[in-house]
């Protein structure tokens, strides 16, 4: 049995007929030094681990144990050499970068990084509209141009997504208790990863360096990663980064996904196909019998770490982690983040600011509601993801009104053979409602600018927090319009709102990863829209990359793998970047997309991306909620001149609409 003695004790791990592995000190728990299920350990890195689903205990290294000689210098650590990782060697493909000049610091420290250059090709961008169509691997992004509503509900959606959309976290399994987690960590053994690092001395691997972060990308190097879900092909980049870092990437996916295909690129070691129609409960079940399977083959290691960049994933892989004693967000921090009541309520157990909110469960709750949250208000179910159904409310009839749509529309769905479809007098199966939280939030409405801020935790503080404006949104429908980085805002509402936005995180109960977190500075003060417990999808990447010279791919593949992240950020930034999607101004048809590809050639466009393919009908703000024609992103050297020249190019009509 393995012993594991108080704060500040030497812990020693032993497995009968198996010498002891590893003694430590352990300190006391602050939360995640790792970010794993010993998150806190202090003095030496504690073990992040993984066990042998398909019974008995091995090694996560493939049955080798490591020495428990340290290593001194950052000489020393940069020759540590990974065991048994396998044989699959990744062909990432080439990666260029380039240079540009800057400004002012989100984070805590500095050092010079370097953006990318994209090589946008018109024909390869109007191939991913073909591969995202049809596809349920892709419908379950939420990350696609345009959002869900109650009305695009209609399409049929598979068992997995009703949950997870409607009632996260569904059928999957309850958050462990710490004595079950306790008992899940006796029983396993340090992955080949922390066996690495737990040869290293902290302050090397923590340091916001250049050499530092040369050390961390070789600590990730051979390790095997898990991902749950590939999401639309234009999430191909995260997989070629994962390659670039030397990676052995396994993905489990839905078979109909373009990400098979990844595999004779070379580009991933596996491609797992897991039924994701099923409930939440069976893909959970799949999908930790196909990691327990890994190793064996000689191809990959066993799993050093899981991961998403899907929300809808994102419970799942809490709980995978969880059950597998790997580095992740606990899953109770993960629910509260993904549902919008629970989060407000963390935030008022912390002291943090809050909107008035309430919580509708029937029509008999209105009145109520009106009376305490007011009007203006937002209406939103409680557990839905994406602006599911966000609405504004101007008074009491409009609010019974809005009320009554969302209730129709979601109580109408019913799931038949696995799918969520609309509800027929002669259709069938189980209503959705018995699989769903079909309470609405009511709450105040947050007036003033909106910002994304996006942070990389790491041993329960960040590391990095850069804020990005975003543009007034189309009411009543919240759609976005545009942002830029750095924000234009003043330093100091700046603060105040990375401040909150890092206080949030916390308050949730998250000590590592990445996070994208959206605020308002109201006229009483900054407020929190929500938290997002991923990289943001969309331009989020390639903003952080070209303002800043952070790579969020590569901090959430290093807080996976339990390896600490400390990015180095320069003083100023590298360039300032805008981008929007174009919404409809009208509602009819697309025909012709040429002065998009002209747009392509412009300098200062990074790129000029079609949403809509010719003889697509698309809808105004006149009929609902406006459709997203293009997605632009330039840059400039300096925050105002990108702004204005993004505006400039949406003037031009890039994509007209014949009524």
């Amino acid at each position: 049995s393995s012993c594991v003695k108080g704060r500040g004790s030497v812990v020693s791990v032993t497995i009968p007929g198996l010498p002891a592995l590893f003694t430590m000190v352990a300190g006391g728990s602050k939360g995640g030094c790792c970010g794993g299920c010993f998150a806190g350990v202090g003095g030496k890195f504690a073990p992040d681990v993984a066990p042998s689903i398909g019974g008995g205990i091995q090694a996560a290294s493939g049955g080798v144990a490591v020495s428990n000689e340290k290593v001194g210098t950052m000489q020393e650590a940069m020759k540590l050499q990974r065991p048994a990782e396998g044989t699959f060697l990744p062909s990432p493909p080439q990666l260029r970068r380039t240079d540009s000049p800057g400004w002012a610091s989100p984070a805590p420290y500095g050092s010079v990084a370097m953006g990318t250059d994209i090589d946008c090709d018109f024909d390869l961008v109007m191939e991913e509209l073909d591969q995202a169509a049809g596809s349920l691997g892709c419908q379950m992004d939420l990350d696609a141009p345009g959002r869900a509503t109650a009305k695009t509900l209609m399409t049929q959606r598979s068992k997995y997504e009703a949950e997870q959309i409607l009632g996260s976290p569904g059928t999957l399994p309850m958050p462990m208790s710490a004595d079950e987690r306790e008992a899940v960590i006796r029983s396993i053994l340090p992955t080949a990863t922390f066996q690495m690092l737990s040869k290293i001395p902290p302050q090397l691997l923590t340091k916001a360096s250049d050499d530092a972060q040369a050390l961390r990308r070789k600590m990730a190097h051979g390790a095997t990663i898990v991902f749950v879900s590939a999401g639309l092909p234009g999430k191909r980049f995260i997989f070629e980064r994962a390659a670039a870092l030397g990676l052995k990437v396994v993905i489990l996916e839905h078979p109909d996904s373009w990400s098979s295909s990844l595999v004779k690129e070379g580009i991933v070691a596996k491609f797992l196909p897991v039924d994701m129609s099923q409930g939440s409960e069976a893909v959970f079940a799949q999908a930790m019998a196909l990691i327990g399977e890994l190793g064996k083959d000689g191809l990959t290691g066993t799993a050093d770490g899981i991961a998403t960049f899907v929300e809808l994933s994102v419970p799942l892989v809490s709980r995978l982690a969880e059950r597998l004693g790997l580095p992740g967000h606990r899953p109770a921090a993960v629910d509260s983040a993904r549902n919008k009541h629970a989060t407000r309520a963390r935030l008022k157990e912390a002291g943090l600011p809050t909107p008035r909110n309430i919580l509708l469960k029937s029509v008999a709750d209105l009145e109520i509601g009106s009376r305490e949250v007011g009007f203006p208000a937002v209406l939103k179910p409680a557990s839905g993801a994406a602006s599911l159904g966000v609405k504004k409310v101007e008074n009491e009839q409009d609010m019974l009104e809005t009320y009554n749509e969302i209730i129709e529309e979601l109580s109408t769905l019913v799931v038949t053979s696995g799918a969520l479809v609309k509800g027929t007098p002669n259709s069938g199966g189980v209503d959705a409602s018995k699989i769903m939280d079909m309470s609405v939030l009511m709450e105040q409405y947050l007036d003033g600018c909106e910002v994304d801020i996006d942070v990389v935790m790491s041993g329960g503080e960040y590391q990095y927090a850069a804020v990005a404006d975003n543009g007034p949104t189309m009411e009543p429908y919240f759609n976005e319009t545009w942002a830029v980085c750095p924000s234009l805002l003043p330093k100091d509402t700046q603060r105040q709102l990375k401040e909150l936005g890092i206080a949030c995180v916390k308050a949730l109960g998250f000590t590592s990863g990445v996070f994208h977190v959206e605020c308002k500075m109201t006229s009483t003060g900054p407020q929190l829209i929500e938290v997002n417990a991923r990289m943001g999808g969309g331009q989020v990447f390639e903003c952080n990359l070209r303002a800043w010279g952070v790579d969020l791919v590569e901090e959430t593949l290093f807080a996976a793998l339990g390896i600490p992240s400390a990015p180095p950020v320069p003083k100023q930034p590298l360039s300032a970047v805008a981008y929007c999607y174009v919404n409809a101004p009208v509602s009819g048809r697309v025909d012709d997309l040429s002065q998009l590809e002209g747009l392509m050639k412009r300098e200062g466009v990074v790129w000029a991306k079609p949403l809509v393919k010719p003889g697509t009908q698309v809808t105004g703000p006149e009929k609902g909620m406006p459709s997203w024609l293009c997605d632009l992103f330039v840059t400039r050297p300096t925050a105002r001149e990108a702004l204005d020249f993004l505006k400039s190019l949406e003037a031009e009509n890039p994509v007209p609409v014949v009524v």
